[in-house]
């Protein structure tokens, strides 16, 4: 680099974009220039998505003019593709077949850019284009991926390997990236993930099955032999599907003041029976004499 004028307007207009190319990569193209000629680049693009160029490398060559960027650099593809020729400079609105409609403000990036929106068009019998089926070009896109094209000095060489690795490098990582989207599953998650629910459902289902049994076994041992019993109430409330939703905890506590009441009026009838009887010999004993006996006696 230190043999190039670097306040020539176009040797410091070409350093920036390789500045920016590296500082900035993309995972459909790249692009550097040769050490020993900065106005020579290799670069690859990637074929576009949902065409038949998909997952195709495509490697290539641009000459750029002394007077870049006043005008417009040269292209041409190096691997076999099926829509341009390979090693003959190709006619395109952004080369200088037409440096009518090149613009100072287009950089190689934009180039690139544009050349990749250019592959699935139709070609038109424009000068180094080709018109090949589907199935050609898809054959070709899957080749393409296998090894760089060879072509040039060891130094051109060099660097179009480098590049080729780079474009396999960033298609294994877009992979990695829609499997990780399609499947986002990572340890935390593992870790946090809820219960399958069928086995919630199985447990709800095991665990109301043996409240189920607790609540008879509860009633069961709670019966008596009346049906007057306070617990005779409980378990019928237990029983009813109306109630089931009542503790059974609640329902017995709340039968409990009734237990106490029962009680009390058991003991009124006693004492009220036993105030009868009374009542009842104190007549008989009168009506039979007893009485006036033990007056006389007194």
């Amino acid at each position: 680099m230190e043999k190039y004028n670097m306040k020539n307007p176009s040797v410091k207009r070409i350093m920036q974009e390789v500045k920016e190319m590296q500082s900035n990569p993309s995972h459909d193209f790249m692009g550097l220039p040769l050490e020993e000629n900065i106005f020579e680049w290799q670069f690859a693009i990637r074929g576009p998505a949902d065409t038949e160029f998909e997952g195709g490398i495509y490697h290539g060559r641009i000459q750029l003019p002394p007077e870049y960027p006043l005008k417009p650099p040269s292209f041409m593809l190096l691997t076999p593709n099926g829509r341009f020729e390979t090693q003959t400079k190709i006619c395109l609105s952004i080369s200088n077949y037409h440096p009518e409609h090149w613009q100072p403000s287009w950089s190689v990036r934009t180039a690139l850019v544009a050349l990749i929106a250019f592959m699935p068009t139709n070609p038109n019998g424009a000068l180094g284009s080709l018109d090949y089926s589907k199935d050609e070009r898809k054959a070709l896109a899957i080749k393409s991926q296998e090894a760089a094209p060879r072509f040039g000095t060891p130094e051109r060489q060099k660097l179009i390997d480098e590049i080729h690795e780079y474009m396999l490098s960033k298609a294994l990582s877009v992979c990695e990236k829609i499997n990780s989207e399609e499947n986002p599953i990572k340890e935390a998650d593992l870790e946090l993930a809820p219960p399958d629910a069928a086995a919630v459902q199985q447990a709800s289902s095991e665990e109301e099955q043996q409240n189920e049994a607790e609540e008879r076994a509860l009633v069961v041992s709670n019966e008596a032999p009346t049906g007057n019993s306070p617990n005779h109430v409980v378990s019928h409330a237990v029983e009813q599907p109306g109630n089931s939703t009542q503790p059974l905890l609640q329902r017995t506590e709340l039968n409990q003041p009734r237990v106490a009441d029962d009680r009390l009026f058991n003991w009124a009838a006693v004492g009220l029976t036993i105030a009868i009887v009374v009542l009842l010999l104190k007549k008989f004993m009168k009506a039979s004499g007893y009485g006036t006996v033990f007056m006389d006696e007194s």
